[in-house]
């Protein structure tokens, strides 16, 4: 299924063929073996549990995004509202506005079930575009603080600002 294109840009579900080119492009810069990752998203899609989305720049996977209906984790869970998760645009690609149209696609997508799309932030550096991208587009903290593998981490609480340090946003779509 296509949800948006233009302009070189298709916005569509992803294929295996795109999880084998998303982790390639992952792997050639230095991000390490993400293909059981992109795999994982095609179970889940065939599931019915998320859409998976993937983003064609002139005819080359370029970036991907998912949508799951019923978020597992979080200070979301049992609410009804989608999660949008595991976003990213391979570094070559950035600038085009190809993650800009991959939320786009995604919010639609949510905002078809649900008034307000939710999505988890990394902390560290690494996630800084993401941040930025986020805020600007109206997501804003849920007030739950920081949580760290899939918890609350308390105040003074022990954590690594890695991977598992995130924090909830929320965004009302209609």
């Amino acid at each position: 299924m296509i949800y948006y294109s233009d302009d070189g840009l298709t916005v569509r579900a992803m294929t295996e063929a795109d999880a084998e080119a998303l982790a390639a492009g992952e792997l050639a810069q230095g991000w390490g073996d993400t293909l059981e990752k992109h795999r994982m998203r095609l179970r889940d899609q065939a599931a019915g549990r998320c859409v998976a989305l993937a983003a064609e720049y002139y005819g080359q996977t370029a970036g991907y995004l998912s949508v799951y209906f019923q978020p597992e984790h979080g200070p979301f869970t049992g609410k009804g509202w989608p999660e949008l998760v595991d976003f990213g645009v391979l570094e070559k690609f950035r600038m085009h506005g190809i993650g800009g149209r991959l939320m786009d696609a995604a919010e639609k997508i949510a905002a078809e079930t649900s008034p307000v799309a939710t999505l988890g932030v990394g902390l560290h550096s690494g996630y800084g575009s993401a941040q930025r991208m986020y805020i600007k587009r109206g997501y804003v903290p849920d007030g739950s603080g920081v949580w760290y593998r899939d918890q609350v981490c308390p105040p003074h609480g022990d954590c690594r600002n890695g991977d598992d340090l995130v924090l909830y946003l929320s965004k009302k779509l209609r």
